[in-house]
């Protein structure tokens, strides 16, 4: 029997590190060639890392949370034959977890209350080991490479607070439903077992890994009567749950790129309405005699086209701004980000070179990025390289709103919600279709004029939109 590391593989080029965000074998495991066992981020993007050999898991490189550099030892598996580590060459050691700050607390008063007469003095109190400190941009996460996954060990370090406190929830563990959206995890035998006794899977506590719910977890359920305190928890009663969720993965990315948005773009934002009238009259026409195959047409493409047109006039607009160097990279490609809002959180799939689509391949090509992005498929050059956004929060996009830029770039267009309203033609009221365009842009570049110039003319394009057609 040898022993094979598996290190982290260069997932990108130009990436140095990526996050850990789901382990799918457990240290035990027996693992077969090319089977998928961890899934690391970068950018958004979900990188799967499969087994080169056969072999049994017997140590992991990190936990879920933890960001990985390139090149560092993974998972280490007992093979059948050498493996890759030379005899006598020393294995990656196991991180060391630190103290918690509340737990080295616990440990000096401890040691505190040993010292002291009443306690006999002359022992020391052994601190109990927890979990790692933040580092860098790391957040808290244990580095145990034994612990448990995150959402269990946020659950049982709650539990052990509480204990300790003396604290009693309102309800039952039984019966704390699951985050909207969180799918339980469970074989099919038991989630058989459970629809035929008519129990939601969200509010049954797995036990095994990666929170999955077992037949034992079922039994647990029933026994405890978990229904019945359910309905019994429906009234006016005081909820004291405060349940940790770690930022990981995604929502990690996304908090970093806010973050340098907030910290180093001096936002402006013009806000100016649209008569759409004219446009929704034409999308549908062409909707209505669309040839086979050709996908439906929302408002999106005819946007895309018009800011294609705007920033041939305005093409220092497509730009991404490096305030490190101090220089502006002006593109001559339109590479549009569509802001989408996913299972996991919000991501900006790019359709690349917009000025060389027309409106039904805009249409196609937006399309077939939202779905990757929904379904987690998108690549890492799928969630790149834009140079100007578009979002919109479809009927719910309110009828003002600030969006936050894309940083680096230095412009992003918002898209309100679709009213009918009553406007004057200059005899009398009519109903109109008419829309905000809420746009932002980085004032230490874009001048508010030259803003204001740009969402006249996508005003004046869409108002109009027979002009999006028309070359100059």
């Amino acid at each position: 029997m040898g022993e094979h590391v598996i290190k982290l593989p260069d997932v990108g080029e130009g990436v140095a590190e990526a996050e850990l965000v789901e382990w799918l074998a457990d240290i035990g495991a027996n693992v077969r060639e090319d089977e998928v066992i961890a899934s690391v981020m970068t950018d958004k993007a979900t990188v799967e890392i499969p087994s080169p050999v056969e072999g049994k898991i017997i140590w992991r490189g990190g936990d879920v949370g933890d960001v990985l550099a390139v090149g560092s030892p993974l998972v280490r598996l007992e093979v059948d034959g050498a493996g890759n580590v030379k005899p006598g060459e020393a294995p990656p050691q196991e991180k060391k977890p630190e103290a918690k700050p509340e737990e080295k607390k616990e440990d000096k008063k401890a040691k505190q209350d040993s010292s002291s007469p009443a306690s006999g003095g002359g022992v020391e109190a052994k601190g109990r080991d927890g979990g790692g400190q933040a580092n860098g941009k790391t957040p808290p996460q244990s580095t145990a490479l034994t612990a448990l996954p995150a959402r269990e060990g946020a659950q049982k370090e709650n539990d052990r607070v509480r204990d300790r406190a003396g604290e009693q929830t309102s309800a039952p563990k039984s019966a704390m439903p699951r985050p909207e959206g969180e799918k339980p995890l469970a074989s099919p035998a038991v989630r058989k077992r459970a629809a035929d006794a008519g129990v939601d899977l969200r509010r049954v506590p797995g036990s095994g890994p990666a929170g999955r719910i077992t037949h034992e977890d079922l039994d647990a359920f029933f026994s405890s009567d978990g229904e019945t305190a359910t309905a019994r928890g429906a009234g006016y009663t005081r909820n004291t749950l405060v349940k940790d969720v770690p930022v990981i993965g995604l929502r990690r990315k996304i908090a970093e790129k806010m973050e340098a948005a907030n910290n180093r773009i001096v936002p402006i934002t013009y806000v100016d309405e649209v008569d759409v009238t004219a446009l929704e009259d034409l999308r549908a026409e062409l909707n209505n005699s669309r040839k086979e195959g050709r996908p439906k047409l929302t408002i999106l493409p005819f946007l895309m086209r018009a800011m294609v047109k705007a920033i041939s006039e305005q093409p220092h607009l497509n730009a991404i701004y490096d305030d490190e160097a101090g220089v502006i990279h002006q593109y001559g490609g339109v590479h549009i980000g569509i802001a989408a809002q996913t299972p996991n959180g919000l991501m900006v799939p790019v359709v690349k070179h917009a000025e060389a689509r027309d409106l039904w391949d805009c249409a196609a090509e937006a399309a077939r990025l939202a779905d990757a992005a929904k379904s987690g498929k998108a690549s890492r050059d799928e969630l790149s390289g834009s140079t100007i956004t578009i979002t919109s929060l479809g009927a719910m996009g309110g009828i003002v709103t600030t969006p936050v830029i894309n940083h680096p770039e230095v412009a992003i267009v918002g898209v309100n919600k679709m009213q009918v309203l009553p406007r004057w033609n200059g005899t009398e009221f009519m109903p109109r279709k008419v829309m905000n365009l809420s746009s932002s842009f980085d004032h230490r570049v874009i001048d508010g004029w030259d803003a204001a110039v740009f969402v006249q003319r996508l005003k004046a394009l869409l108002e109009t939109p027979a002009m999006i057609f028309i070359e100059n």
